[in-house]
Protein backbone atom coordinates (compact mmCIF):
# COMPACT_ATOMS: atom_id res chain seq x y z
CA UNK A 1 0.00 0.00 0.00
CA UNK A 2 2.67 2.27 0.58
CA UNK A 3 4.44 1.62 -2.69
CA UNK A 4 0.91 2.63 -4.39
CA UNK A 5 0.75 5.60 -2.75
CA UNK A 6 3.95 6.90 -2.21
CA UNK A 7 6.56 4.72 -4.62
CA UNK A 8 10.32 3.56 -4.11
CA UNK A 9 10.88 5.90 -7.26
CA UNK A 10 10.36 9.27 -6.26
CA UNK A 11 12.96 8.95 -3.57
CA UNK A 12 13.29 9.22 0.13
CA UNK A 13 14.19 12.65 -0.06
CA UNK A 14 11.02 13.38 -1.04
CA UNK A 15 9.26 11.29 1.46
CA UNK A 16 10.54 14.13 3.77
CA UNK A 17 9.68 16.73 2.03
CA UNK A 18 5.89 15.52 1.84
CA UNK A 19 5.89 14.33 5.45
CA UNK A 20 6.75 17.97 6.21
CA UNK A 21 4.14 19.19 3.80
CA UNK A 22 1.49 17.12 5.34
CA UNK A 23 2.41 19.24 9.03
CA UNK A 24 2.86 22.87 7.71
CA UNK A 25 -0.81 22.23 5.68
CA UNK A 26 -2.08 20.83 8.86
CA UNK A 27 -0.98 23.64 10.79
CA UNK A 28 -1.87 26.04 7.92
CA UNK A 29 -5.40 24.93 7.99
CA UNK A 30 -5.89 25.06 11.77
CA UNK A 31 -4.65 28.95 11.31
CA UNK A 32 -6.83 29.61 9.02
CA UNK A 33 -9.70 28.98 11.10
CA UNK A 34 -8.47 30.19 14.28
CA UNK A 35 -6.51 33.37 12.60
CA UNK A 36 -9.82 35.03 11.24
CA UNK A 37 -12.06 33.55 14.88
CA UNK A 38 -9.40 35.40 17.02
CA UNK A 39 -9.77 38.78 15.11
CA UNK A 40 -14.01 37.97 15.19
CA UNK A 41 -13.19 37.82 19.04
CA UNK A 42 -11.91 40.91 19.35
CA UNK A 43 -13.58 43.22 17.64
CA UNK A 44 -16.88 42.88 15.17
CA UNK A 45 -15.81 45.46 12.88
CA UNK A 46 -16.10 43.56 9.44
CA UNK A 47 -13.08 46.38 7.75
CA UNK A 48 -10.69 44.89 10.78
CA UNK A 49 -12.19 41.23 10.51
CA UNK A 50 -11.04 42.26 6.77
CA UNK A 51 -7.41 42.99 7.58
CA UNK A 52 -7.08 39.25 9.00
CA UNK A 53 -7.31 37.99 5.20
CA UNK A 54 -5.45 41.03 4.17
CA UNK A 55 -2.30 40.51 6.50
CA UNK A 56 -2.49 36.86 5.41
CA UNK A 57 -2.18 38.50 1.72
CA UNK A 58 -0.48 41.09 1.63
CA UNK A 59 3.39 39.62 2.44
CA UNK A 60 3.19 37.74 -0.33
CA UNK A 61 2.19 40.74 -3.05
CA UNK A 62 5.52 42.22 -1.23
CA UNK A 63 7.94 39.98 -0.71
CA UNK A 64 7.48 37.10 -2.93
CA UNK A 65 9.63 38.17 -5.81
CA UNK A 66 12.40 38.65 -3.30
CA UNK A 67 12.07 35.45 -2.16
CA UNK A 68 12.30 33.89 -5.71
CA UNK A 69 15.28 35.54 -5.95
CA UNK A 70 16.89 33.82 -2.77
CA UNK A 71 15.63 30.69 -3.69
CA UNK A 72 17.56 30.83 -6.68
CA UNK A 73 20.62 32.11 -5.76
CA UNK A 74 20.94 30.39 -1.88
CA UNK A 75 20.74 26.84 -0.69
CA UNK A 76 16.87 26.14 -0.56
CA UNK A 77 16.91 24.01 2.30
CA UNK A 78 18.43 26.34 4.56
CA UNK A 79 15.93 29.19 3.29
CA UNK A 80 12.71 26.29 4.37
CA UNK A 81 14.81 26.04 7.79
CA UNK A 82 15.07 29.40 8.68
CA UNK A 83 11.63 30.42 7.01
CA UNK A 84 10.28 28.18 9.40
CA UNK A 85 12.35 28.99 12.53
CA UNK A 86 11.06 32.18 12.39
CA UNK A 87 7.52 31.02 12.15
CA UNK A 88 8.04 29.08 14.75
CA UNK A 89 9.12 32.12 17.25
CA UNK A 90 5.99 34.39 15.84
CA UNK A 91 3.77 31.92 16.73
CA UNK A 92 5.64 31.21 20.29
CA UNK A 93 4.81 34.94 20.99
CA UNK A 94 1.40 34.68 19.91
CA UNK A 95 0.95 32.17 22.17
CA UNK A 96 2.19 33.82 24.87
CA UNK A 97 0.18 36.83 24.46
CA UNK A 98 -2.82 34.42 24.41
CA UNK A 99 -1.72 33.26 28.15
CA UNK A 100 -1.37 36.72 29.38
CA UNK A 101 -4.61 37.71 28.34
CA UNK A 102 -2.70 40.46 26.58
CA UNK A 103 -3.64 40.12 23.16
CA UNK A 104 -5.31 43.13 21.06
CA UNK A 105 -6.87 42.93 17.73
CA UNK A 106 -3.33 45.24 16.83
CA UNK A 107 -1.04 42.71 18.78
CA UNK A 108 -2.95 40.12 16.93
CA UNK A 109 -2.71 41.10 13.56
CA UNK A 110 1.01 41.97 13.98
CA UNK A 111 1.65 38.48 14.80
CA UNK A 112 -0.42 37.18 12.07
CA UNK A 113 1.76 39.42 9.53
CA UNK A 114 5.04 38.26 10.84
CA UNK A 115 3.39 34.70 10.60
CA UNK A 116 2.46 34.98 7.07
CA UNK A 117 6.09 36.82 6.11
CA UNK A 118 7.91 34.49 7.32
CA UNK A 119 5.53 31.86 5.52
CA UNK A 120 6.16 33.51 2.07
CA UNK A 121 9.98 32.57 2.17
CA UNK A 122 9.42 28.91 3.09
CA UNK A 123 6.39 28.53 0.64
CA UNK A 124 8.84 29.81 -2.04
CA UNK A 125 11.32 27.55 -1.37
CA UNK A 126 9.56 24.51 -0.67
CA UNK A 127 7.71 24.80 -3.85
CA UNK A 128 11.33 24.42 -6.06
CA UNK A 129 12.73 21.13 -4.16
CA UNK A 130 10.02 19.01 -5.80
CA UNK A 131 11.19 18.98 -9.39
CA UNK A 132 14.68 19.04 -7.92
CA UNK A 133 13.97 15.51 -5.96
CA UNK A 134 11.56 13.78 -8.37
CA UNK A 135 12.11 12.77 -12.27
CA UNK A 136 10.16 15.46 -14.27
CA UNK A 137 7.30 12.71 -15.37
CA UNK A 138 6.87 11.68 -12.23
CA UNK A 139 5.94 15.28 -10.74
CA UNK A 140 2.05 14.81 -11.98
CA UNK A 141 2.48 11.83 -9.21
CA UNK A 142 4.02 14.07 -6.33
CA UNK A 143 2.24 16.96 -7.29
CA UNK A 144 -0.85 14.94 -7.01
CA UNK A 145 0.24 13.49 -3.31
CA UNK A 146 1.86 16.93 -2.21
CA UNK A 147 -2.54 18.27 -3.16
CA UNK A 148 -4.11 15.27 -1.51
CA UNK A 149 -2.50 16.55 1.72
CA UNK A 150 -3.43 20.05 1.34
CA UNK A 151 -7.10 19.16 0.52
CA UNK A 152 -6.82 16.68 3.83
CA UNK A 153 -4.79 18.27 6.16
CA UNK A 154 -5.03 22.11 5.18
CA UNK A 155 -8.72 22.07 3.96
CA UNK A 156 -10.41 19.16 5.53
CA UNK A 157 -8.96 18.05 8.65
CA UNK A 158 -7.42 22.01 9.85
CA UNK A 159 -10.16 23.88 9.57
CA UNK A 160 -12.98 21.97 11.69
CA UNK A 161 -9.50 21.19 14.32
CA UNK A 162 -8.87 25.02 14.37
CA UNK A 163 -11.97 26.52 15.94
CA UNK A 164 -12.66 22.96 17.72
CA UNK A 165 -9.51 24.07 19.63
CA UNK A 166 -10.18 27.75 19.23
CA UNK A 167 -13.51 26.79 21.44
CA UNK A 168 -11.09 25.36 24.30
CA UNK A 169 -9.39 28.36 24.34
CA UNK A 170 -7.83 31.32 22.17
CA UNK A 171 -3.92 29.50 22.93
CA UNK A 172 -4.70 26.05 21.61
CA UNK A 173 -4.56 26.13 18.05
CA UNK A 174 -1.70 28.41 17.70
CA UNK A 175 0.06 26.51 20.11
CA UNK A 176 -0.83 23.41 17.92
CA UNK A 177 0.72 24.90 14.63
CA UNK A 178 4.07 25.71 17.02
CA UNK A 179 4.69 22.16 17.26
CA UNK A 180 3.72 20.92 14.00
CA UNK A 181 6.25 23.49 12.13
CA UNK A 182 8.89 22.19 14.92
CA UNK A 183 8.46 18.85 13.83
CA UNK A 184 8.66 19.45 9.93
CA UNK A 185 11.24 21.83 10.80
CA UNK A 186 13.06 18.51 11.67
CA UNK A 187 12.04 16.74 8.62
CA UNK A 188 13.27 19.02 6.22
CA UNK A 189 16.54 18.86 8.06
CA UNK A 190 16.62 15.20 6.59
CA UNK A 191 16.50 16.05 3.08
CA UNK A 192 19.76 16.05 0.47
CA UNK A 193 19.56 18.28 -2.31
CA UNK A 194 22.02 18.22 -5.20
CA UNK A 195 24.19 21.23 -5.80
CA UNK A 196 22.42 24.52 -7.01
CA UNK A 197 22.30 28.35 -6.07
CA UNK A 198 25.52 30.36 -6.81
CA UNK A 199 28.84 29.03 -6.53
CA UNK A 200 31.95 29.81 -5.78
CA UNK A 201 33.52 32.33 -8.77
CA UNK A 202 29.94 33.10 -9.59
CA UNK A 203 29.65 37.12 -10.86
CA UNK A 204 28.02 39.47 -7.82
CA UNK A 205 24.47 39.08 -7.65
CA UNK A 206 22.06 41.67 -9.44
CA UNK A 207 18.95 41.74 -7.58
CA UNK A 208 17.04 43.56 -10.18
CA UNK A 209 18.70 41.62 -13.26
CA UNK A 210 17.32 38.42 -11.77
CA UNK A 211 13.97 39.46 -11.18
CA UNK A 212 13.85 40.90 -14.70
CA UNK A 213 14.77 37.66 -16.21
CA UNK A 214 11.92 35.54 -13.88
CA UNK A 215 9.52 38.59 -15.43
CA UNK A 216 10.76 38.01 -18.90
CA UNK A 217 10.61 34.16 -19.05
CA UNK A 218 7.16 34.43 -17.64
CA UNK A 219 5.87 36.70 -20.22
CA UNK A 220 7.27 34.84 -23.28
CA UNK A 221 6.02 31.33 -22.25
CA UNK A 222 2.50 31.45 -23.21
CA UNK A 223 0.61 29.03 -21.06
CA UNK A 224 2.58 30.05 -17.91
CA UNK A 225 1.68 34.11 -18.68
CA UNK A 226 -2.02 32.84 -19.13
CA UNK A 227 -2.15 31.15 -16.06
CA UNK A 228 -0.67 34.22 -14.34
CA UNK A 229 -2.95 36.47 -16.06
CA UNK A 230 -5.92 34.55 -15.32
CA UNK A 231 -5.36 33.96 -11.53
CA UNK A 232 -4.36 37.61 -11.15
CA UNK A 233 -7.62 38.48 -12.78
CA UNK A 234 -10.24 36.44 -10.89
CA UNK A 235 -8.59 36.71 -7.33
CA UNK A 236 -9.66 40.11 -7.35
CA UNK A 237 -13.22 39.39 -6.94
CA UNK A 238 -12.35 36.07 -5.06
CA UNK A 239 -10.45 38.29 -2.75
CA UNK A 240 -13.82 40.54 -2.42
CA UNK A 241 -15.35 37.72 -1.20
CA UNK A 242 -13.50 35.18 0.67
CA UNK A 243 -12.28 38.33 2.93
CA UNK A 244 -14.98 38.07 4.46
CA UNK A 245 -16.49 34.17 4.46
CA UNK A 246 -16.47 34.17 8.38
CA UNK A 247 -18.75 36.87 8.56
CA UNK A 248 -20.66 35.41 5.87
CA UNK A 249 -21.08 31.88 7.53
CA UNK A 250 -22.03 33.41 10.54
CA UNK A 251 -24.49 35.93 9.58
CA UNK A 252 -26.04 35.38 6.50
CA UNK A 253 -25.93 31.39 7.44
CA UNK A 254 -26.44 31.90 11.10
CA UNK A 255 -23.57 29.10 11.65
CA UNK A 256 -21.41 29.43 14.54
CA UNK A 257 -17.43 29.51 14.50
CA UNK A 258 -17.79 25.29 14.47
CA UNK A 259 -19.88 25.98 12.11
CA UNK A 260 -17.16 28.56 9.82
CA UNK A 261 -14.86 25.47 10.46
CA UNK A 262 -17.24 22.89 8.92
CA UNK A 263 -17.38 25.37 5.91
CA UNK A 264 -14.25 25.19 5.32
CA UNK A 265 -13.96 21.46 5.45
CA UNK A 266 -16.58 21.02 2.86
CA UNK A 267 -14.43 22.73 0.53
CA UNK A 268 -11.81 20.20 1.40
CA UNK A 269 -14.48 17.68 0.75
CA UNK A 270 -14.94 18.76 -3.11
CA UNK A 271 -10.96 19.34 -3.42
CA UNK A 272 -10.33 15.21 -2.65
CA UNK A 273 -13.33 14.76 -5.28
CA UNK A 274 -11.17 16.41 -7.55
CA UNK A 275 -8.61 14.35 -6.42
CA UNK A 276 -10.19 11.68 -7.85
CA UNK A 277 -11.61 12.89 -10.68
CA UNK A 278 -8.64 14.48 -12.61
CA UNK A 279 -6.43 12.03 -14.00
CA UNK A 280 -10.10 10.81 -15.81
CA UNK A 281 -11.01 14.44 -16.70
CA UNK A 282 -7.53 15.59 -17.98
CA UNK A 283 -7.59 12.42 -20.38
CA UNK A 284 -11.14 13.09 -21.88
CA UNK A 285 -10.87 17.10 -22.06
CA UNK A 286 -8.50 19.95 -23.38
CA UNK A 287 -6.61 22.24 -20.54
CA UNK A 288 -8.15 25.13 -22.44
CA UNK A 289 -11.54 23.56 -22.31
CA UNK A 290 -10.99 22.64 -18.41
CA UNK A 291 -9.88 25.92 -17.43
CA UNK A 292 -13.01 27.81 -19.38
CA UNK A 293 -15.57 25.30 -17.30
CA UNK A 294 -13.66 26.35 -13.91
CA UNK A 295 -13.85 29.58 -14.05
CA UNK A 296 -17.87 29.35 -15.19
CA UNK A 297 -18.26 27.28 -11.88
CA UNK A 298 -15.98 29.93 -10.21
CA UNK A 299 -18.48 32.72 -11.22
CA UNK A 300 -21.68 30.72 -10.36
CA UNK A 301 -20.35 29.85 -7.35
CA UNK A 302 -20.24 33.86 -6.10
CA UNK A 303 -23.55 33.96 -7.71
CA UNK A 304 -25.56 30.96 -5.57
CA UNK A 305 -23.73 31.88 -2.13
CA UNK A 306 -25.20 35.88 -2.50
CA UNK A 307 -28.83 34.63 -2.99
CA UNK A 308 -28.75 31.39 -0.63
CA UNK A 309 -29.12 31.93 3.09
CA UNK A 310 -29.28 28.09 3.27
CA UNK A 311 -26.17 25.98 4.94
CA UNK A 312 -27.06 22.99 3.14
CA UNK A 313 -27.17 25.28 -0.49
CA UNK A 314 -24.26 26.82 0.53
CA UNK A 315 -22.45 23.43 1.83
CA UNK A 316 -23.25 22.04 -2.08
CA UNK A 317 -21.95 24.95 -3.32
CA UNK A 318 -18.66 25.03 -1.24
CA UNK A 319 -18.11 21.00 -2.35
CA UNK A 320 -18.22 22.01 -6.22
CA UNK A 321 -16.18 24.92 -5.56
CA UNK A 322 -13.57 22.77 -3.72
CA UNK A 323 -13.52 20.49 -6.76
CA UNK A 324 -12.82 23.52 -8.84
CA UNK A 325 -10.22 24.40 -6.82
CA UNK A 326 -8.12 21.69 -6.76
CA UNK A 327 -8.61 20.72 -10.21
CA UNK A 328 -7.22 24.16 -11.40
CA UNK A 329 -4.22 24.71 -9.18
CA UNK A 330 -3.06 21.12 -9.63
CA UNK A 331 -3.03 21.78 -13.52
CA UNK A 332 -1.54 25.59 -12.87
CA UNK A 333 1.40 23.74 -10.60
CA UNK A 334 2.13 21.04 -12.79
CA UNK A 335 2.54 23.16 -16.20
CA UNK A 336 4.48 25.48 -14.58
CA UNK A 337 7.16 22.27 -12.74
CA UNK A 338 7.31 20.93 -16.27
CA UNK A 339 8.07 24.06 -17.90
CA UNK A 340 10.21 25.77 -16.22
CA UNK A 341 13.96 25.69 -15.91
CA UNK A 342 15.30 24.54 -12.49
CA UNK A 343 17.57 27.72 -11.95
CA UNK A 344 14.66 29.90 -12.64
CA UNK A 345 12.07 27.95 -10.37
CA UNK A 346 12.02 30.09 -7.86
CA UNK A 347 11.43 33.88 -9.69
CA UNK A 348 8.77 32.53 -12.36
CA UNK A 349 7.21 31.13 -8.98
CA UNK A 350 7.28 33.96 -7.31
CA UNK A 351 5.83 35.98 -10.09
CA UNK A 352 2.97 33.33 -10.17
CA UNK A 353 2.57 34.32 -6.38
CA UNK A 354 2.52 37.97 -6.61
CA UNK A 355 -0.41 37.60 -9.40
CA UNK A 356 -1.92 35.23 -6.44
CA UNK A 357 -1.69 37.66 -3.78
CA UNK A 358 -2.09 41.01 -5.55
CA UNK A 359 -5.25 40.23 -6.26
CA UNK A 360 -6.08 38.90 -3.11
CA UNK A 361 -5.16 41.86 -1.22
CA UNK A 362 -7.23 44.16 -4.00
CA UNK A 363 -9.91 41.86 -3.47
CA UNK A 364 -10.00 42.04 0.17
CA UNK A 365 -10.12 45.68 0.24
CA UNK A 366 -12.88 45.89 -1.61
CA UNK A 367 -14.67 43.69 0.10
CA UNK A 368 -14.23 45.23 3.40
CA UNK A 369 -15.71 48.36 2.34
CA UNK A 370 -18.81 46.95 0.61
CA UNK A 371 -19.48 44.35 3.29
CA UNK A 372 -19.44 47.52 5.86
CA UNK A 373 -21.55 50.02 3.50
CA UNK A 374 -24.09 47.38 1.95
CA UNK A 375 -23.70 44.02 4.08
CA UNK A 376 -21.67 40.97 3.85
CA UNK A 377 -23.63 39.75 0.89
CA UNK A 378 -22.42 42.71 -1.33
CA UNK A 379 -18.90 41.29 -1.63
CA UNK A 380 -20.41 37.85 -3.13
CA UNK A 381 -22.71 40.23 -5.56
CA UNK A 382 -19.67 42.28 -7.02
CA UNK A 383 -17.49 38.46 -7.51
CA UNK A 384 -20.29 37.37 -8.97
CA UNK A 385 -20.67 40.58 -11.82
CA UNK A 386 -16.64 41.09 -11.89
CA UNK A 387 -16.45 37.29 -12.88
CA UNK A 388 -19.04 37.22 -15.47
CA UNK A 389 -17.52 40.23 -16.99
CA UNK A 390 -13.57 38.54 -16.76
CA UNK A 391 -14.78 35.11 -18.36
CA UNK A 392 -15.68 37.32 -21.44
CA UNK A 393 -12.68 38.91 -21.57
CA UNK A 394 -10.16 36.06 -21.28
CA UNK A 395 -12.31 33.09 -22.87
CA UNK A 396 -9.52 33.17 -25.75
CA UNK A 397 -6.99 33.41 -23.98
CA UNK A 398 -7.88 30.18 -21.80
CA UNK A 399 -7.00 28.37 -24.83
CA UNK A 400 -3.22 28.83 -24.69
CA UNK A 401 -3.05 26.78 -21.32
CA UNK A 402 -1.36 24.07 -23.13
CA UNK A 403 1.91 22.30 -22.71
CA UNK A 404 4.02 21.12 -24.76
CA UNK A 405 7.40 19.27 -23.27
CA UNK A 406 9.54 20.23 -25.77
Amino acid sequence: MVERVLPARLGAGFRWLLASSWLTNLGDGVAAAAGPLLIATLTRDPLLISLSALVSWAPPLLFSLYAGVLSDRHDRRRIVLVANAARALVLAALVALTVTGTVTVATALVALTLRAIAEVFADNATSTLTPMMVAKDDLVVANARLGTGFITLNQLVGPPLGAALFGLGLTWPFAGQLLLVLAAIVLVSRITLPPHGRQDGDPRPDTVRELVAGFSWTIRHAAVRTLALTILIFNFTYGAAWSVLVLYVQEQLGLDALGFGLMTTVIGIGGLIGTGLYGAITRRMSLGALMRIGLVIETLTHLGLALTRSPWVAGGIFLIFGAHAFIWGTTSVTVRQRAVPAELQGRVGSVNTLCVYAGLVVGSLIGGVLATRFGVAAPFWFAFAGSAVFVVLLWRQLLHIAHDDD
